[in-house]
């Protein structure tokens, strides 16, 4: 993937497949890093709906894979997916409850605490295979795949992606709250890296991951373990990408920050706007970053985006 050309995508009738958590995030009212606050407001959560809805506002087709209870917060959720255009056929029910995640709300990395349920029920399926093949890209994190079931499913997505020419993308957001208890995480993730096109870490996840370091050096580390593309965000730094031969710096757009939760997903959703819409490599990146900074003036990680080239506009790229 070199930075002056367009990414090829085959024609699908589709262009993006998110695969994960769909969930309620109950976010503090006040700035609170301490959970000492008395109110919390809930959004619809989960960093696959949140870029399935955003890059479906930037302009792209997308749907949705997930799995809900059946209690009033999965009807919450699929009642919020519909007022947001998105089709709810992909999104199973189960007895387990809706999974939650209660965040400070915060104006550096926000510290949650998760509550798991439904969202590790999802189970492969007929149609779900139907809806990878006739998808230009899939995209899942590491919350699917630090459970059973579904990380069987996550596993059998990437297979018949990778046999039908479907690119892959993976957020490496590895954390051992979320871990299926008594297994090697960390070893586990290292060996999806491969298998992705698109891989994008934070500092924290590479801490995670790989223990403390400079940027570079895990970069570096992202690349050993083969994967093609790593953008390695920094916060307010900005961020480090890398196709293996080529390391570029991208200065962070952000100039008015009101909250940070979601700002990696609308990064991916702009990026994967950008990037299916035809622009090439380089400024795919620039647009998805101006699309987290466009989110980060705003409260929760659903936001009021406009169309991506109407974002374009507002940024200088």
């Amino acid at each position: 993937m070199e930075f002056h050309d367009r990414l090829l995508f085959e024609e699908k009738p589709n262009d993006l497949l998110t695969i994960g958590e769909l969930l309620i995030d109950l976010i503090s009212d006040e700035y609170d890093d301490t959970f000492m606050t008395d109110s919390y407001t809930k959004y619809p959560g989960g960093a696959p709906s949140n870029i399935a809805i955003n890059a479906r506002k930037l302009g792209i087709r997308t749907q949705m894979a997930s799995c809900v209870g059946e209690d009033g917060f999965g009807d919450y959720l699929l009642a919020r997916l519909r007022e947001e255009g998105m089709s709810t056929g992909f999104i199973q029910r189960s007895e387990e409850p809706t999974s939650l995640v209660a965040v400070s709300r915060s104006r550096s990395t926000p510290v949650p605490i998760f509550y798991r349920g439904a969202d590790c029920q999802l189970v492969f399926s007929p149609p779900l295979e139907g809806a990878v093949l006739n998808s230009k890209a899939i995209h899942f994190s590491c919350w699917p795949i630090s459970r059973l079931p579904s990380r069987r499913v996550v596993e059998r997505v990437i297979d018949a992606a990778r046999a039908s020419g479907v690119r892959i993308g993976f957020d490496p957001n590895y954390h051992p709250m979320i871990w299926q208890r008594g297994e090697d995480g960390v070893a586990y993730v290292k060996s999806i890296l491969a298998k992705a096109d698109f891989v994008k870490p934070s500092e924290d996840d590479a801490e995670r991951l790989f223990g403390p370091d400079t940027p570079e050096n895990q970069l570096t580390k992202f690349l050993n373990y083969g994967a093609k593309l790593v953008i390695l965000t920094l916060g307010k730094d900005g961020a480090l990408v890398s196709n293996g031969k080529e390391t570029r710096e991208f200065p962070t757009m952000a100039t008015d920050v009101a909250d940070t939760t979601g700002a990696g997903d609308a990064f991916w959703s702009g990026f994967y706007s950008a990037a299916i819409k035809g622009y090439p490599l380089e400024k795919a990146l620039k647009l998805g970053f101006a699309v987290s900074a466009y989110k980060l003036r705003f409260a929760g990680a659903i936001v009021p985006l406009p169309k991506l080239e109407d974002i374009k506009s507002q940024f200088v790229l």
